[in-house]
């Protein structure tokens, strides 16, 4: 039997209404949900004492249950007659209190403010089912009589799909009016999460706006949302903030039935918002791997990223997770990063903050009441910690945080916010004072112990570093290019002049200042605040061999190119980051490797020099651009690509016939491993990947 209006139209119509009950008998019908999925909201806005008013009654039965919970002063209207006979007869001797009239919501015959609340559910929607003018001057002529009913302090409780139009025209309208506007979503229930067939789409959601006495001349407007049931209500300064807002919602609504219907939608990312602050709290990640096989315990699972780690090619790049989620062996995987500036208890505490709404991502076919596993690498959440926190004029906002490694050591990173997801610099930290702190808390709880005993004191923020250690890949393999000078058992003992576009926390230059004692580095940084930051916190400091030039890379090269006197260095380094996202090229700037500028790096390198450019390139004809502008300058180009980064290493020089074999670049790089780890180099005593191999003219490296 179909029940639908051929038009939406025919909603506002008393002949389709009197039509549609007649056919469907005694049957209720429930829009947008029964008592238990909103008695939560109804319960929060609604007081049994209070005298209510349900417009567009119809046959369901939610005045019914409100009135056997307590609200026995319910009056319930409806325009079609036949509607209102039934429920009459349904409860004229179980619930002798309520009563049932046939009565326009137009024109109600009420006197002023008989009412505390007026409850809508799905009437506005059903009448506003468009913009024309006739629609708009009867739902005017609705809501007028809904505020004239409604006593000062009273509540309209609209329960709505909260469509576009909808949403406009409700809040304008008691916004102009001087009432105070909320919108509040309503939780659904584990059992419609999981049906087979989503009732909506869409969400539903609360309107509450709630009748203040007039103010001669105030224009005060309040908007304000609950995103969850339980939640506070966020303040928001204008109706379309509110709106952006709910459209949100729709939004993940929409998303979470399609990945209900069917797996493999691609990438599929979204964030979960501090419902208090409105700020990012985790970003969640799905990945479907539809090649294994379906089992009970195989359907779902989530796995919590420790802090710090989701810059890792295993948690932070597509290709990563896809890994990560195959070997896991579930359908569906849900990966979890945790944000900085977040508070996070522990998992049992995230377990208890997730479970409802990652629930809302299961696939279809998993059993009902199934319990899903939240996972994760050694069972904690992993350790953060903001040191610094500041904002360059050039570089944006940043952070200087301290991270626990999967081998339990300390890392300090800084991260522009700008690109959250990508470490800009990392340093380890020495083990003697990664856990001075933590050490002495503990001690200190067992014993006082004056405070101002020396050997409690922190380390100096940056004298925490260990300079030994270089923990970014690209930048060990930017040091094994130094091989290609000479014989790399001589280097070390070789007056070398470099240039190093490129500070950061100043690891690179650092490493080639303390490793390699003839070495003189010119390093130019565009941003004095990271020269402050290098300084402060990764243990930097110019000498007499080292120091930096607070300029643009194109402009210092320029000007040394463009001087009477040119100065030549042995190697020249890129490690310079775009600020422009958009580019498809994230390091180095285009402008970088722009014909006319490589001729100028050219003319201020030795001729036995090496240039080496760091680069991160994802659109692959820009990247084949780079490569062949390059090769038009310095016909020697060897290229080393990262494991597991989007990095490449490019080592360009001028003379072709030199070109070393895979073998032979693998032989010379590690000669100078060998020789940077001889007894009193201070090298790291950890397996390092210096030692590493690239091939001529672009070709791919084998893997090493």
């Amino acid at each position: 039997m179909n029940l639908l209006p051929k038009s939406s139209k025919e909603f506002g119509s008393v002949d389709y209404w009197e039509k549609f009950f007649q056919q469907r008998g005694k049957k209720a019908f429930e829009w947008y949900g029964t008592y238990l999925e909103l008695c939560g909201v109804l319960h929060k806005y609604m007081k049994p004492r209070e005298k209510v008013l349900v417009i567009g009654c119809g046959n369901s039965e939610l005045s019914e249950q409100l009135y056997d919970v307590g609200y026995e002063d319910i009056v319930n209207i409806d325009i079609s007659e036949v509607v209102i006979k039934q429920m009459k007869e349904r409860n004229a001797s179980r619930r002798p209190q309520m009563s049932f009239l046939k009565m326009d919501m137009t024109q109600m015959e009420f006197p002023d403010a008989s009412f505390q609340v007026v409850l809508d559910k799905g009437t506005l929607d059903a009448v506003l089912t468009d913009e024309e003018e006739k629609t708009l001057q009867q739902v005017d002529r609705m809501l007028a009589e809904v505020g004239r009913v409604l006593q000062v302090g009273g509540r309209y409780l609209c329960i709505s799909l909260a469509q576009a139009h909808i949403l406009k025209k409700a809040v304008g309208h008691f916004s102009r009016e001087g009432w105070m506007v909320r919108v509040h979503q309503v939780a659904s229930s584990q059992d419609q999460v999981l049906e087979a067939e989503p009732r909506f789409s869409l969400p539903v959601f609360a309107f509450i706006m709630t009748k203040f006495r007039p103010v001669p001349g105030s224009a005060l407007q309040i908007f304000e949302l609950c995103a969850q049931e339980q939640g506070k209500p966020v303040r928001l300064e204008s109706a379309e903030q509110l709106a952006e807002a709910v459209r949100e919602r729709q939004q993940y609504a929409w998303l979470c039935s399609q990945l209900y219907r069917k797996a493999g939608l691609g990438s599929v990312s979204l964030d979960l918002c501090n419902g208090d602050t409105g700020e990012p709290r985790y970003t969640l990640h799905v990945v479907d791997s539809p090649t294994v096989k379906p089992s009970r315990d195989s359907h779902f699972a989530i796995f919590i990223i420790p802090q710090g780690r989701e810059t890792e090619w295993l948690f932070g790049m597509e290709e990563g997770r896809k890994q990560l989620a195959a070997s896991a062996g579930f359908r569906r995987l849900i990966t979890v990063a945790l944000h900085r500036g977040q508070q996070y208890e522990g998992m049992d505490s995230i377990q208890a903050e997730l479970s409802a709404r990652v629930m809302e991502l299961a696939p279809a076919g998993m059993p009902a009441r199934q319990q899903v596993p939240f996972l994760s690498v050694g069972g904690d959440i992993g350790v953060r910690t903001v040191q610094h926190q500041d904002c360059s004029p050039l570089s944006g906002d940043y952070v200087v945080e301290d991270v626990q490694g999967d081998d339990k050591r300390y890392f300090r990173r800084l991260i522009f916010l700008s690109n959250r997801n990508v470490v800009q610099s990392e340093a380890r930290l020495l083990k003697d004072v990664s856990h001075r702190a933590q050490k002495k808390r503990k001690k200190d709880k067992k014993k006082q112990r004056p405070a101002a005993a020396p050997e409690d004191r922190p380390a100096a923020p940056g004298q925490c570093i260990d300079r030994s250690y270089l923990c970014c890949e690209h930048h060990k393999a930017m040091i094994a290019g130094l091989a290609l000078l000479r014989n790399p058992e001589l280097l070390l003992e070789t007056p070398l002049a470099l240039l190093v576009v490129g500070l950061g926390g100043g690891s690179l230059p650092l490493f080639v200042h303390d490793h390699f004692p003839k070495s003189c580095i010119d390093a130019v940084e565009i941003d004095p605040s990271m020269l402050e930051v290098a300084t402060r916190w990764f243990g930097f400091s110019q000498s007499d061999r080292m120091k930096v030039h607070i300029a643009d890379g194109l402009d210092y090269i320029t000007s040394l190119a463009g001087g009477e006197v040119r100065p030549h260095y042995d190697v020249i380094m890129f490690d310079v980051d775009s600020k422009d996202p958009t580019l498809g090229m994230s390091c180095p700037p285009p402008a970088f490797v722009d014909q006319p500028f490589l001729q100028k790096v050219k003319s201020i390198l030795t001729p036995e020099g090496v240039f080496i450019l760091n680069l991160v390139c994802r659109d692959l004809g820009l990247k084949d651009s780079v490569l062949a502008g390059l090769k038009a300058v310095f016909p020697l180009l060897y290229v080393r690509r990262i494991e597991g980064e989007v990095n490449e290493i490019l080592f360009c020089q001028l003379h072709p016939e030199q070109t070393l074999a895979t073998p032979e670049l693998l032989e010379v790089a590690e000669a100078l491993e060998q020789t940077l780890r001889r007894p009193g180099r201070g090298w790291d005593d950890t397996p390092s990947t210096a030692a590493t191999a690239a091939t001529a003219d672009g070709e791919p490296p084998p893997s090493t």
